[in-house]
């Protein structure tokens, strides 16, 4: 272990990927060659280090973030290795929230997947600078070519090789840097920890131009060296096409793609001198900005150690040992234990009684962190994922993280009376380590009510309530979450004028509604004139009162979607006028102007991606046609037949176990959160005559 490493020699990376790519694989090699493992960790047989939730290594899947730090070449590496399967793509969202760069490791058979276009997605959002790794090289119908073709024409990324294969298939044993233009084969004896570099045979010298220039040529656009020396036909040292290279990643212009085969020991460590030459360290980057939670003033802070101390909470894990562990990324200054930081949410000043590096699940304790890096902490009492942690004498908040909307809810209750004691408090702990799960009680039922992604996600949690918490639950047939909007625009107007415990009240509104676009979400906006003497206290009950009413549509009383609130009038009384009388008049009358709006239901649809071996290809799309699905493309891999589709969550229950039995055990499929589409009218009058035994 390496002490007092520069904040220069901080990376802080992601690994992302769509399922079974080869994320956690890799990452296990990269703690083998670093030194930080003696052994190779495999998923498969439940060893890996990332991978140490008894769930994670029953289902050969990553569900959790674990966050690891490891040495390279005089480097601190802080890796997260998220989960690639969509249910719990928060993990993903958190960890790019505060990582500087992130490796996208694709499968060199099926190139760019559904879940690796979610994730490069929200890399884009947060603007974070990217390798690609195409892992399983060694795999039939293996093809770089075609793994970037695909970045470049699904991701509208500018890929570039920097390295390429040296055989194909089982035959594959290395690859060749055309940066240094050499070639490296990996020794099979010690697990690709030995490696020979030598020179490229004459047979590849010409495809090895041809991807040198075309990334040179590339790099000329932005770098006036290069441009120069390309021009000129002159020589080019590794270093200055690595320096532009590393400028232009940076950058987002361009994307470094390498290959390899992480489950036959061979890439890796090329890939660990990528993320060094390439991926930016926290200064590389430009202060990160936020504002004064009094003033709300745009105010920002260096990625230094001389800076005032903030950093972002952006996991929280209840830990049976010190209560709520929470993982946060310091950008500024330093962390003492026993030090006091101020959370400008709460106005609440905390103080730190333990700092951790973390080793997955394992964990070192430290007296002190400096800026760049990403430990936990424990000692604070009231947290939420997003919240900033910061000098109490100079505050500042960083933008709070955004979650996707649950799409399945489900009943649950809990087996025992001592569980009945247990389940509030074991549900409000997982909903604090899960921003997209929700819990809330049915006020006509007095039932639980919980939420989330997925069957699998909620699933994992009512799995992890009994193993983490020791609280048994009995959880019901899973339900969508439907949403309601508006086909048309309306105007509706609602007049209160009574008495409440002997005293008059007054107040009229008038609302527009009118539809929005797709995903457009609520919205409220005041149309009265600048000189109306309505007061702005009032404006904002009325604001405060519509936005309220929006979790409860006028059908079925689900959550209202994309539409938009305009107040068009509204008059008062100097004396009779309250706060109450305004949002009961503001709750009518956005009522009666959404029933004359023509709601309607909206139910939420998946992108479906089904394997299945081409001898059941007919079958399966019958049975997933008859689900309502739309197919959108069917593509060929060796011995195997994907099919995409789009599809209503409604009709997705149970489709595993029906797959299962259709292709003999052999097909799997994904799906993720699509949109939101009007319900079939006679799908919607069905539906309501269930849930109300209306006719509507």
């Amino acid at each position: 272990m390496l002490e007092n490493v520069n904040i220069e020699n901080i990376r802080n990376i992601g690994i992302m990927a769509h399922i079974d790519a080869g994320k956690t694989t890799t990452t296990e090699r990269m703690l083998y060659y670093t030194g930080l493992t003696h052994r190779i960790g495999e998923v498969d047989d439940g060893t890996a280090v990332m991978d140490w939730m008894d769930q994670e290594k029953e289902r050969g899947i990553t569900i959790t973030d674990a966050a690891i730090t490891c040495y390279w070449k005089n480097h601190q590496i802080n890796i997260i290795d998220t989960p690639g399967h969509v249910d719990f793509t928060i993990e993903v969202e958190r960890a790019l929230r505060v990582l500087d760069g992130a490796i996208a490791i694709l499968c060199a058979v099926g190139g760019v997947e559904p879940q690796s276009e979610t994730v490069w997605r929200q890399a884009n959002m947060y603007h974070v600078p990217r390798l690609v790794y195409v892992n399983k090289m060694d795999r039939p119908g293996a093809d770089l070519e075609g793994a970037i073709e695909s970045i470049t024409t699904k991701l509208s990324a500018p890929a570039y090789p920097i390295n390429l294969p040296v055989g194909t298939e089982d035959e594959f044993k290395g690859v060749i840097d055309i940066i240094d233009e050499k070639m490296i084969i990996y020794d099979n004896s010690t697990l690709g920890f030995d490696f020979t570099e030598c020179e490229i045979p004459a047979d590849r010298k010409e495809e090895v131009y041809t991807a040198r220039m075309s990334l040179l040529e590339k790099l000329a656009e932005t770098n006036d060296i290069i441009l120069e020396k390309v021009v000129n036909d002159k020589e080019i040292e590794p270093e200055i096409i690595r320096q532009a290279l590393r400028d232009a990643v940076i950058n987002l212009d361009v994307v470094p793609v390498l290959c390899g085969s992480s489950l036959r020991n061979k890439g890796v460590q090329k890939l660990l001198d990528a993320i060094l030459y390439y991926l930016p360290a926290p200064t590389d980057l430009p202060p990160i900005k936020g504002y004064h939670p009094h003033t709300n003033q745009e105010t920002s802070r260096e990625l230094s150690d001389d800076s005032y101390f903030s950093g972002l909470a952006f996991k929280i894990e209840s830990d049976p040992f010190v209560d709520k562990l929470v993982y946060l990324r310091i950008y500024s200054g330093t962390l003492e234990v026993k030090s006091q930081v101020l959370n400008p949410r709460t106005d609440r000043k905390e103080r730190i009684s333990k700092i951790f590096q973390m080793h997955s699940h394992n964990r070192k304790e430290i007296d002190k962190t400096s800026s760049g890096n990403i430990v936990s902490i424990v000692g604070i009492k009231e947290i939420q994922t997003g919240d900033t942690l910061c000098d109490a004498k100079h505050p500042i908040v960083y933008g709070q993280m955004k979650f996707p909307p649950q799409v399945i809810f489900a009943a649950v209750e809990p087996k025992t009376k001592d569980d009945e004691l247990k389940m509030q408090d074991t549900l409000d702990k997982l909903k604090l380590e899960d921003p997209t799960f929700s819990v809330k009680q049915d006020e006509d039922t007095g039932q639980m009510i919980i939420g989330g992604m997925g069957e699998l996600h909620l699933e994992v949690l009512i799995e992890k309530a009994k193993r983490n918490f020791n609280t048994h639950l009995n959880m019901g047939k899973p339900q969508v979450g439907y949403r309601e909007t508006i086909l048309k625009s309306a105007i509706a107007e609602y007049t209160f004028n009574q008495a409440i415990g002997g005293s008059a009240q007054y107040a009229e509104v008038e609302l527009e509604v009118k539809p929005r676009a797709r995903g457009k979400g609520c919205k409220f906006v005041s149309a009265l004139e600048e000189d109306h003497p309505l007061s702005q206290h009032f404006i904002n009950v009325i604001n405060k009162a519509v936005m309220n009413s929006i979790d409860s549509g006028p059908i079925a009383g689900y959550p209202l979607n994309d539409i938009k609130v305009v107040l068009k009038g509204a008059k008062f009384s100097e004396d009779n006028s309250t706060e109450l009388a305004f949002k009961i008049a503001t709750g009518n009358a956005l009522r009666a102007g959404l029933l004359k709006g023509n709601p309607v239901l909206l139910e939420p649809v998946m992108s479906v991606e089904i394997h299945t071996p081409e001898e059941y290809l007919g079958d399966v799309i019958n049975e997933i046609t008859q689900r309502g699905a739309q197919i959108e493309g069917i593509k060929d891999r060796p011995d195997i037949k994907i099919i995409t589709a789009i599809s209503p969550l409604s009709q997705m229950f149970g489709y595993s176990t029906t797959l299962r039995s259709l292709t003999q055990g052999r097909g799997f499929f994904m799906m993720h959160f699509a949109d939101y589409r009007r319900l079939p009218e006679h799908r919607e009058k069905a539906f309501l005559q269930k849930i109300k035994g209306l006719v509507y």
